[in-house]
């Protein structure tokens, strides 16, 4: 059976992540400065999100 927040916030963990490498690669690559922002912004949303499926892996292992 697939937990569907599981893959909720597994999906958003891989956009996330996307967003990051496309804003760093614009900053780094092109010399987009709003750019270095979004990437910082996308990092943090990376940080919560890893932080939530930590505590659902926590979960489900004690569950086992």
């Amino acid at each position: 059976m697939t937990d569907t927040t599981t893959n909720t916030v597994h999906d958003e963990i891989v956009l996330a992540f996307n967003n990051y490498l496309k804003e760093s690669e614009a900053f780094e690559n092109k010399g987009v400065k709003a750019a270095a922002a979004r990437a910082r912004k996308a990092l943090g949303e990376l940080g919560k999100l890893s932080k939530a499926r930590r505590g659902e892996i926590q979960e489900k292992k004690n569950g086992m």
